[in-house]
């Protein structure tokens, strides 16, 4: 059994589930870009893979992750290990674990053309709106699977059934559309449905957690991180920061270059204004 997640914090969720039932005993892999956002054109070909790599590379520039943590991502090669390890063992399956977020559900878009062949071996386990039980007993319902404790994650393996081959045509198709549409942001509206966004989709979110105070940049960036309710990654939200402040939309005091903890933020007196109307 191989367990496909798409978030650092599903790979050690599952190892703890693992531990509480040893019918799920098997490798864990991560597909690691965040394919909710960034560009899709051209990913056939070398070059398209490579101007995505560069766009991302850009972003990284002062961030506390450094453009090193790229040499870590190809997603193709981990896509080429699973396929491998369905080859070499044709009793294997691949169960993928999703959660209701852009980030997964499009990254599992991008996985399914790959998978097509081993039909009937790829389970998929899809929170799609259901409720779990939280630290506290109350119910809520997660968009994430690492927000589940791993003895809930045991009734969510109660979901798995494997993808249909309807599912796999229909699926694939859906992965060319947005790779056409070529949106640099997509979010999730609810089941598998995913929508184009403008580049400033998550503006907005960004000045409602800005006013005419001084503020540190990475405390607006975690603050706007944890009331978002459709989330994005951290990487992405502080570039769309340094975009608004290249727009005179934000005011900065310190140096922007040395590092995310290094510059405070407030809202020009335009935001000022055009918030008081």
């Amino acid at each position: 059994m191989l367990h496909i997640v798409f978030q650092a914090a599903d790979v050690e969720l599952l190892e703890k589930v693992k531990l509480l039932d040893e019918t799920l005993n098997g490798e864990v892999i991560q597909i690691k870009d965040d394919w909710g956002v960034g560009p899709l054109n051209d990913l056939e070909i070398e070059e398209g893979w490579q101007a995505r790599k560069e766009w991302w590379r850009t972003l990284l520039i002062d961030s506390p992750y450094g453009d090193k943590i790229l040499e870590n991502v190809d997603d193709r090669i981990t896509a080429a290990q699973i396929v491998q390890k369905l080859e070499e063992d044709d009793t294997t399956e691949a169960w993928l674990w999703l959660g209701q977020n852009q980030h997964d559900v499009v990254s599992y878009f991008w996985l399914m053309r790959q998978l097509k062949k081993f039909q009937g071996r790829i389970i998929i386990v899809f929170l799609n709106n259901l409720p779990f039980i939280n630290e506290k007993g109350q119910l809520f319902y997660p968009k994430t699977l690492s927000e589940i404790l791993p003895k809930e994650i045991l009734k969510a393996k109660k979901l798995a059934r494997p993808i249909t081959p309807s599912e796999f045509e229909v699926d694939a198709d859906e992965w060319t559309r947005m790779c056409n549409e070529n949106a640099m942001v997509r979010i999730l509206e609810g089941g598998k449905k995913i929508v184009g966004k403008e580049e400033t989709y998550f503006d907005d979110e960004i000045l409602k957690n800005i006013n005419n105070d001084w503020q540190k940049a990475n405390r607006v960036l975690m603050n706007t991180l944890h009331r978002m309710n459709i989330k994005t990654g951290d990487v992405f939200l502080m570039a769309r920061i340094k975009n608004l402040i290249v727009q005179n939309r934000i005011e900065v005091l310190g140096d922007v270059s040395k590092g995310w903890k290094e510059f405070d933020i407030k809202l020009s007196e335009t935001n000022i204004s055009v918030n008081n109307i």
